[in-house]
């Protein structure tokens, strides 16, 4: 039933719990948003993130993706909760190449495997799938790769994006995420790359974390890029994802697996939610329609009390809250903060011819000079004889960081 909306899934799945069935499988959301036949292979079993949130819009995916059709598609962190999901929507766009680069070898071996399962079952359409194990920080290596892959469209969805782990690791947050992304940035300039999607988040909204700092940089690098030559630069900016790995949902599953207590930051901690699915549709979606130099930001909705989604998971396993599993409080750790937003003061959205996507224009342009960043950046992130005790220095880190970046 592909067009039942959140409500009536809950009713249903309800309804069917009670009649002691054991086995409710579900459609993703792909298979309700392609023009294709649903296949039994799509089918998983039904989880919290199915009942949540809003109901999808629907997308007419193969109209969207024409912008790649008979492309070659590089995705970079494809074996992440994104990335993968953005590779499960590409196989039927009718991408020629489809490039899966992760530096994780299990992922991007399950992400791999799993693609060729679904078109040996007729999902989606023949497009060549080509597994790359690399590394973003590796600016030789993305340079040859960009130059053999011959890409004509880039979706970078690869980060670092724990929280509280970039505060311990904050030198590896910006390595990893605004050097490989610089790397990522400068070779698809050099080998033709036609058009450059940047997956960003509300951290980097007036960021007080590392990594939020790191999404803050590449939102401004992926724009100033797109003067730079004949790529075509789009920032597309959401919240949290429903499901995601690291994120709070299998955090919680864990706990009530093991009887709890579920461990929540604050009783009212709120978050921005949206299914993998319905964010990955509108990626897609914002990527071919998106214009050059442009900042997008998905419609995410009403922000979700976290504490609100615990009991939910709670009573979605047959448990009641506090009296079968406990709750606990345990405070802000390193870098969170109690709402985030999805827009900063300077920031104006603005309507598009889209639903769910926003265009973002800023008041007062910014006057970052990225250059100079980065010049500070690279020896904290690479050894370098010329600066001695910089190499690693966390404190120098932070200093450039609250000149630059940091807002509060």
């Amino acid at each position: 039933m592909p067009s039942a909306g959140r409500d009536y899934l809950k009713e249903l799945y309800s309804i069917l719990k009670n009649a002691n069935f054991q086995k409710i499988r579900i459609l993703p959301g792909i298979s309700q948003i392609i023009e294709e036949d649903a296949r039994l292979i799509q089918t998983r079993s039904i989880d919290l993130q199915d009942l949540l949130g809003r109901n999808p819009i629907t997308i007419k995916l193969k109209e969207s993706l024409s912008y790649v059709r008979g492309k070659r598609v590089l995705v970079t962190g494809a074996g992440g909760s994104i990335g993968s999901e953005l590779c499960r929507q590409l196989l039927s766009g009718g991408a020629s190449r489809l490039y899966l680069l992760g530096h994780g070898e299990n992922s991007i071996y399950q992400i791999d495997r799993e693609l060729r399962l679904l078109q040996e079952e007729g999902v989606g359409e023949k497009a060549a799938l080509v597994p790359v194990i690399g590394d973003l920080k590796d600016t030789d290596y993305i340079d040859y790769l960009l130059s053999n892959l011959k890409a004509d469209a880039v979706f970078h969805t690869a980060a670092y994006k724990h929280v509280p782990m970039m505060e311990e690791n904050p030198v590896a947050a910006i390595d990893n995420n605004v050097i490989g992304t610089e790397n990522l940035i400068n070779s698809s300039l050099k080998h033709g790359v036609k058009r450059f999607v940047h997956i960003s988040t509300d951290k980097a909204v007036e960021p007080v974390s590392v990594y939020g700092a790191s999404k803050y940089i590449c939102e401004q690098m992926v724009l100033n890029s797109a003067d730079r030559g004949e790529t075509d630069f789009v920032v597309v900016r959401f919240g949290n994802v429903l499901g995601s790995r690291g994120s709070i949902v299998p955090l919680f599953q864990q706990q009530i697996e093991k009887g709890g207590p579920v461990t929540i930051t604050h009783p009212d901690i709120r978050r921005y939610f949206m299914t993998i699915s319905e964010a990955c549709s509108l990626v897609l979606k914002t990527g071919g329609v998106g214009e050059n130099g442009g900042l997008y930001l998905l419609d995410m909705g009403e922000p979700v009390r976290i504490r609100d989604l615990a009991e939910q998971l709670i009573r979605f396993h047959g448990y009641e809250p506090e009296t079968e599993i406990k709750i606990d409080y345990i405070g802000l750790r390193p870098g969170e903060r109690m709402d985030e937003s999805l827009l900063s003061g300077d920031e104006i959205p603005s309507l598009t011819d889209y639903s769910r996507i926003l265009r973002i224009n800023r008041k007062i342009p910014l006057t970052m000079d990225i250059s100079k960043l980065l010049e500070e950046l690279h020896p904290i992130c690479r050894l370098n004889s010329a600066f001695p005790g910089v190499y690693r220095n966390v404190k120098i880190l932070h200093d450039i960081l609250e000149r630059y970046v940091y807002s509060k």
